[in-house]
């Protein structure tokens, strides 16, 4: 150590630091009193709190962090697309684009779902347990994009389809983005419009539906990396069902009887809208051309015959027969009113038509 630093240490040790009680003698405060701040107007995501209301909603928040999954982690090297056809290739593309109809749609759906939560000032768990399913949707799109790259490289739409079944897949393909981009409008315009408790009844019976087909597929499919999605899929499906449901359990008693109608329409439009992945589309709201569910089961049967798990048209009724039956068991609890469902005739309140006003579920 030099001459110089030794006289600097020696120096520092000779400093006092002032007392709380000095410093405070720098504050200004004015003899009339603090000038109050404007109130901020809302919505608004300020002034932050951090209030909890609901401890489940804090525990399964915490359960999120340790049950969350990494896609990047999933042996996907071991998917050897030699092992398939082309014609199976593209099929099993297909399912996956047909996923990511929904799932790419889930990260922007939650996050704007949380941007309003914090704006309304929802008690911190509902705010981080909607963080929790953007980021376990951001996963969940992951796979679709590792499967689909894996399987056709610039899939779903930048290839170049030489086959019919390709050119056939791709329109398919490009009929669902069109009517997705109508489902953001319209749920674009809903969020701030309703009470969560209408968003997300749709979203409780999309995830009854999804969080057993999962589980089902994982059992189906006969290789291990999608029976690993899958099921890694299906562990957050039913975690974001405890969360739909812990949230609607607190708001459904203090809906008018205007809001319960609307939740009963929301629940035919969330089966109407969600059918499309979990079991065949309705013939409304829906736009797309004649040849449109024909090809679809072609390419869908290819891709159940080279293994990838998806259940035969008769198992995804039943698991939506199964869904619903748990659904309306729990609508009994707050009167609010089941819609029929004529496609699995099962009888109910008729809605009428859906139009694309009505088709605003969260998923």
């Amino acid at each position: 150590m030099g001459a110089s630093t030794i006289k600097l240490a020696k120096a520092n040790l000779n400093v006092t630091e002032p007392t709380v009680e000095e410093l405070k003698k720098a504050l200004f405060y004015p003899a009339g009193g603090l000038t109050p701040a404007p109130e901020v107007p809302q919505p608004n995501i300020f002034p932050f709190e951090w209030r909890v209301e609901t401890p489940k909603l804090a525990e399964i928040y915490e359960r999120a962090k340790l049950e969350g999954f990494n896609p990047a982690s999933i042996p996907w090297a071991t998917l050897d697309p030699d092992s398939f056809t082309a014609d199976e290739r593209v099929a099993m593309m297909y399912w996956w684009a047909l996923l990511s109809n929904f799932d790419s749609s889930g990260p922007a759906v939650f996050a704007r779902a949380m941007i309003h939560a914090f704006e309304v000032h929802e008690e911190d768990p509902v705010r981080k347990c909607f963080f929790s399913i953007t980021r376990d949707e951001v996963n969940h799109e992951e796979c679709c994009q590792r499967a689909i790259q894996r399987l056709v490289p610039g899939g779903p739409l930048n290839f170049e389809p030489r086959s019919e079944l390709e050119h056939a897949a791709v329109n398919n393909i490009q009929w669902l983005y069109h009517n997705g981009g109508r489902y953001w409008t319209g749920f674009n315009n809903a969020v701030g419009k309703y009470p969560l408790a209408v968003l997300f009844t749709s979203f409780m019976l999309g995830e009854v539906a999804s969080s057993t087909l999962f589980h089902g597929m994982a059992r189906a499919t006969r290789h291990p990396v999608f029976e690993q999605v899958f099921r890694s899929v299906g562990r957050d499906e039913s975690r974001h069902l405890q969360i739909c449901i812990t949230l609607l359990e607190q708001q459904w008693p203090g809906l008018s009887d205007e809001y319960r109608g609307f939740v009963t329409k929301q629940l035919r439009a969330g089966f109407v809208f969600l059918s499309m992945v979990l079991w065949e589309p309705p013939m409304m709201f829906w736009q797309l051309p004649d040849y449109f569910l024909q090809n679809h089961r072609v390419l869908l049967n290819i891709a159940r015959r080279a293994g990838l798990g998806i259940l035969s048209v008769d198992d995804q009724a039943e698991n939506w027969r199964v869904a619903i039956a748990k659904v309306r068991k729990l609508l009994e609890r707050w009167r609010i009113e089941f819609p029929a469902i004529p496609e699995l005739d099962i009888e109910g309140v008729d809605v009428g038509d859906i139009s694309d006003a009505d088709i605003i579920p969260v998923f």
